[in-house]
């Protein structure tokens, strides 16, 4: 009955994973194409953890 309360973790990691990729646009629009890099990366983490999870 309480599960209906539950936050479910996969949107959690998908609205973290678009706002990363929105950071990492904004970098590389900037020019900064090190922070560009990082950004990336993170986002490709959080992407394989949300696939982990639909796999599960």
């Amino acid at each position: 009955m309480l599960s209906i309360f539950k936050r479910d973790p996969k949107k959690k990691l998908q609205q973290a994973y678009e706002r990363k990729l929105q950071a990492a646009m904004e970098a590389s629009r900037n020019g900064d194409m090190r922070a560009n890099a990082t950004l990336t990366e993170e986002a490709n983490a959080l992407l394989s953890k949300i696939q982990s999870l639909e796999k599960s």
